[in-house]
């Protein structure tokens, strides 16, 4: 299909309606400079490349945020939940986590602002609860990710234990596992394995 420029109006004047909008818009501008007073005040009229950059950049300090708030909660709950003096993680796994925690919310209707996201670890006793992240307090939680970590079994030789005194230090591995259900939704529950 070709576009040809279109005549306005059927008078013999031979304006299109290309150049019609571009004055339009123009004066739109010449407006804006009246109006605001100064020329790098002026509304832009083409769209803000910045625009997706800014979006990135506050999902990045989300994702910042969340992580720290993983770190804070292993740090709480390493003397009075998981009761032992040091927890030692894989190398960046916070980091990776967050990664993780962010690609899942990308499909919510509020991003990483709409979720609860509870923490766990899985160690021998059993499931525990570390506790609870809301990235953004002010927004309805649409959505609820479980992060479950898992503590190394087989760490220390279990012969030798009693002399290294194991239950002093907690070792987690590098996989883990996000469990991520919908609040609102019949929708069952997905879950993600992380290695």
């Amino acid at each position: 299909m070709a576009y040809t420029t279109a005549l306005l109006f059927g008078q013999g004047e031979e304006k299109s309606l290309v150049d019609m909008i571009g004055n339009y818009f123009i004066g739109r501008q010449e407006r804006s400079f009246v109006r605001r007073g100064s020329v790098e005040s002026c509304d832009d009229i083409s769209p803000h490349p910045n625009m997706d950059a800014g979006v990135e950049q506050e999902e990045r300090l989300l994702q910042q945020d969340v992580t720290h708030h993983i770190e804070r909660c292993l740090t709480e709950a390493k003397a009075s939940v998981l009761h032992c003096e040091a927890l030692l993680l894989p190398r960046q796994m916070t980091a990776r986590v967050g990664r993780d925690v962010l690609s899942a919310a990308t499909d919510e209707p509020c991003g990483l602002r709409g979720a609860s996201i509870r923490v766990y670890v899985e160690t021998k006793d059993g499931l525990k609860s570390l506790g609870n992240i809301r990235p953004d307090p002010d927004v309805t939680s649409t959505f609820e990710l479980s992060l479950v970590l898992k503590a190394d079994q087989a760490h220390g030789w279990p012969p030798l234990k009693h002399i290294f005194d194991g239950n002093k230090v907690m070792k987690l591995r590098p996989e883990y596992k996000l469990v991520k259900r919908k609040l609102y939704s019949s929708a069952s529950p997905v879950i993600h394995q992380f290695n």
